[in-house]
């Protein structure tokens, strides 16, 4: 029997920065991973964590049948060539590429794992719904066999697509995990004013317009918070704000637009408050497990994935989608009562260590595995 486990993602950077603990599991579980994806910057960080990398060359901006198909049958005959135990497809691209795949190249154990679904899932309009419907009814009759198996973030997700997070195919984790060795508490940032910050892609979809309009209104109201926006355009996502615009909202008082980093730690040491304002189309976003980590306080909105992390009151505050002045509000009840911010900070590590933490989130993949 095969000992191969293939992983089909986009991007490499997308597998780096989020599912490395997943090939460490697939290599504890006994398996020899592959990664197949769109190879850029970030070949050496997979093959150093021991995964193999084989190159697809495919823009996921692109939406025309006859490309998505060449892509297909490349893959297939890769996965043919391959012969792989699992065929692991991450996010809904991947799995519907890879899912029809998998089917013509005969592969019978497929992993589905849905993380979050972007702009698709966060469409509420009729159009979303519908879209909602067609995806789930390929992944489920035409993609899905009797040995797909489901891998989702949260538990709203399953549900939208027809499952229970019940069902015995079905496995919930808490996200990608995250090393809370790695990302840890560094104190109280000495500092009267509240320091919030974005860490995030920037896109329209993250709501960073809102975070941006909340801190403006609360400033002029007199609070005393600063924001600071750490993260790039993604140009390859319709969603991606653009440069013009950043530079625009980085002019303003108090808001600072600073790029992408490349240690999120650095930023939750200089930060009172992690703010994650998304419309919606998140798994678990990584951002808020990293700034829980280290200690900070949470603000966030009601869309699956970050209400299914942060307890409103407790660590943080969940505030609805596409409401500046509630995040306005939010923000300046922080801004106006320190020994509230503390309070969230410590809920907010103990949060995170209550089956968030990298060790949790591989071993109920790695059981996964083994079914």
């Amino acid at each position: 029997m095969s000992r191969t486990l293939v992983f089909v993602v986009t991007e490499d950077w997308f597998f780096v920065s989020h599912f490395l603990p997943m090939l460490r599991s697939a290599r504890r579980a006994g398996f020899e991973p592959v990664v197949i994806t769109r190879v850029r910057e970030h070949r050496g960080a997979i093959e150093a964590a021991g995964g193999r990398v084989i190159a697809l060359e495919a823009d996921r901006r692109n939406l025309n049948p006859l490309a998505i198909l060449k892509t297909v049958r490349r893959l297939a005959a890769i996965l043919r060539a391959e012969d792989p135990r699992f065929v692991h497809c991450i996010a809904l691209r991947s799995i519907l590429v890879g899912g029809l795949a998998a089917r013509l190249s005969g592969r019978r154990h497929c992993i589905f794992a849905v993380t979050g679904g972007g702009f698709l899932m966060a469409r509420t309009d009729l159009v979303g719904r519908a879209t909602i419907a067609a995806i789930a009814f390929v992944m489920r009759r035409i993609l899905g066999r009797s040995r797909t198996q489901f891998l989702f973030e949260n538990e709203d997700d399953p549900k939208r697509l027809g499952l229970s997070p019940r069902d015995p195919d079905v496995t919930i984790v808490g996200g990608a995990g995250v090393d809370p060795d790695h990302y840890r508490p560094t104190g109280r940032v000495p500092d009267d004013r509240l320091r919030v910050a974005v860490v995030s892609r920037m896109l329209w979809s993250k709501g960073v317009d809102l975070v941006v309009e909340a801190v403006t209104r609360a400033r002029a109201s007199g609070a005393r918070i600063e924001l600071a926006l750490y993260g790039a355009p993604d140009p390859a996502n319709p969603r991606s704000i653009a440069t013009e615009t950043l530079a625009e909202w980085s002019g303003r008082e108090g808001i600072f637009w600073h790029g992408p980093t490349d240690d999120p730690r650095k930023v939750w040491a200089e930060n009172d408050v992690a703010c994650l304002a998304s419309r919606g189309g998140e798994g678990l976003p990584r951002t808020l497990l990293e700034a829980a980590a280290c200690g900070r306080a949470l603000v966030t909105t009601d869309v699956p994935g970050c209400r299914s992390f942060v307890r409103d009151g407790v660590d943080g505050f969940v505030v609805p989608p596409n409401d500046a002045e509630a995040l306005k509000r939010a923000l300046e009840r922080l801004a106006g009562d320190r020994d509230l911010v503390e309070r969230m900070q410590r809920e907010s590590r103990a949060r995170v260590l209550d089956g968030f933490t990298e060790d949790a989130v591989s071993a109920k993949v790695e059981a996964m595995y083994g079914r």
